[in-house]
């Protein structure tokens, strides 16, 4: 969020993953955090809304069978001509990359823009 907020990268959702991320957030396990933080989690998606440029992907082919839903991610970075794709979900970074895409974990990016600096 930090890299974004300072220009160093641009970061690209759509509705439908804001939407997953609020459901994500909202899970027992987040409670506690999002309590210290003094957050809720529709607050945070809306800051993360703010941040992001909200695209409408297109449909795709089934990529990941296992757990469909991540194809919204690979669909959203298509349409935004991404560069990446940053997530800690195993059957994305399993791909290591899609359709020139690359996928990383956040550790990766970190470590990307710690070495451009």
């Amino acid at each position: 969020m930090d890299a974004a907020r300072n220009g160093k990268i641009e970061l690209f959702t759509s509705a439908v993953l804001l939407e997953e991320l609020e459901e994500v957030l909202n899970r027992e396990k987040f409670a506690e955090r999002l309590t210290i933080a003094n957050v809720t989690a529709h607050e945070l998606v809306l800051g993360y809304a703010a941040l992001a440029i909200v695209v409408k992907p297109h449909e795709i082919e089934p990529v990941i069978l296992a757990d469909p839903d991540d194809d919204a991610v690979l669909a959203c970075a298509l349409v935004a001509n991404c560069e990446a794709i940053v997530s800690g979900d195993s059957h994305l970074l399993d791909l290591k990359q899609h359709e020139g895409v690359r996928i990383l974990s956040a550790i990766e990016l970190l470590n990307e823009i710690a070495n451009d600096s």
